[in-house]
């Protein structure tokens, strides 16, 4: 089996380096203190903050990729989405093919603006939106951080069934402990910041 993802020796300022593999499906969990370089680590494998050493998708280099494909593929999801459009529909390609529903939210939420967007309903409209590209790799950086339990959970669901589905590697950021046991196969430590190997 092909790995999905692999870092060789990924390091920039405020992390690493850090080998790691991922293979199709596979979730790991990156727990760590405020500080420690988890945010920057998942820009980093984004290709969005400068760094080095090696990344690699389903065995092809990073640098055999268009900047905007591999970013596509392995798809970064930030603890705080950005909007550039002023209603929500104009960010998805085929807003009529979204299942809107299966994260609680109704259909007319597309014909909103995005300035009357919840922070919650927010987050959940970004991960459709990153979900609709069907990336090979998720990042999340606290995706369900805004979120109510019953709201978390359902969240937690989509991504296990599109991780199920697709094969997808998972990088999954969260200062909750009871969520890693949840949702990961495995689970990366952050040291403490100024404590780097």
């Amino acid at each position: 089996m092909t790995t999905r993802l692999e870092l060789e020796r990924l390091r920039n300022a405020h992390f690493g380096p850090i080998d790691l593999m991922l293979e199709p499906g596979e979730c790991l969990a990156v727990s760590g203190p405020s500080g420690a370089g988890k945010s920057c680590f998942l820009r980093a494998i984004a290709d969005l903050d400068p760094s080095q050493g090696e990344v690699r998708l389903d065995g092809r280099s990073r640098n055999e990729f268009r900047p905007p494909t591999w970013r596509r593929q392995v798809a970064l999801l930030p603890s705080e989405c950005q909007w550039w459009n002023e209603r929500v529909r104009e960010h998805f390609d085929d807003p009529g093919a979204l299942a809107v529903d299966v994260l609680a939210l109704s259909p007319e939420i597309l014909e909103r603006s995005v300035a009357r967007l919840s922070s919650g309903e927010g987050q959940r409209l970004a991960l459709l939106r990153l979900l609709a590209n069907q990336p090979a790799v998720l990042l999340l950086d606290e995706p369900t951080v805004n979120l109510d339990e019953a709201n978390i959970g359902k969240v937690e669901a989509v991504i296990e069934h599109y991780r199920q589905e697709h094969g997808a590697a998972v990088v999954w950021v969260s200062h909750s402990r009871a969520q890693r046991e949840r949702v990961a196969t495995r689970e990366l430590c952050f040291p403490v910041a100024g404590r780097r190997r």
